[in-house]
């Protein structure tokens, strides 16, 4: 005969399973609050987000949102980018972010490399700039690993653009197929796969959602 008071077998079970997961989650914190302890360096950081998924130029723009909204100045560089309307630069520009926009469109529309070679170098001086700004916080260099891999700017420039910023100035790199040499400078770096994408399924792209 079992006591009321007694605690049933199920009620044993879930106590025990309530206490392992406070241990868990108790080493878990403590390895939390070690990492913080030992992230001692301020630094401007280098992050890349780079593959073939859809997401790339929005992580991207998700930071700048992020920066302006602690109070940061940022800039923004548009590679690859057509002269079409562009939601995050409609409400960024109202938050004085400067935009520097290539405005070509992509290669299979021009179909005039010479043209997009001229675009570029016009766009990457007004990059040079930004990034040579002490004044900026952040720089979003978007779409830019196709101006490497396509070899409309000089790897060398960018890489010294970047290593010759302010020490405070964070830069974020976007697009497919970044350079190994800008990968090892990064800080940080993701990569995004795609699973699906709505284009493949014969839908066409969504005001406001990718674009």
């Amino acid at each position: 005969m079992t006591d009321e008071n007694t605690p049933s077998d199920t009620t044993r079970t879930e106590q025990v399973r309530q206490q392992r997961h406070k241990q868990r989650q108790q080493k878990l914190q403590q390895q939390v609050q070690q990492g913080i302890a030992k992230a001692t360096v301020e630094k401007g950081l280098l992050l890349v987000i780079t593959g073939n998924g859809k997401g790339k130029s929005t992580s991207g723009f998700g930071t700048v949102a992020r920066a302006v909204g602690h109070g940061l100045t940022a800039a923004v560089v548009q590679f690859i980018k057509g002269s079409w309307d562009c939601g995050e630069r409609n409400l960024l520009e109202q938050h004085q972010v400067e935009f520097a926009v290539m405005a070509t469109g992509f290669t299979w529309d021009t179909q005039d490399k010479a043209a997009d070679i001229a675009a570029a170098e016009k766009v990457w001086a007004r990059a040079e700039h930004m990034l040579a700004d002490p004044t900026l916080d952040l720089v979003l260099l978007d779409e830019l690993t196709y101006m490497v891999s396509y070899h409309y700017i000089e790897l060398e420039r960018i890489v010294k653009a970047l290593q010759n910023r302010p020490a405070g100035q964070h830069v974020v790199i976007t697009g497919r197929a970044c350079h190994r040499t800008l990968i090892d400078m990064a800080d940080t770096v993701s990569e995004v796969q795609v699973v699906k994408h709505a284009f493949d399924a014969g839908i066409k792209a969504q005001r406001g959602i990718d674009w």
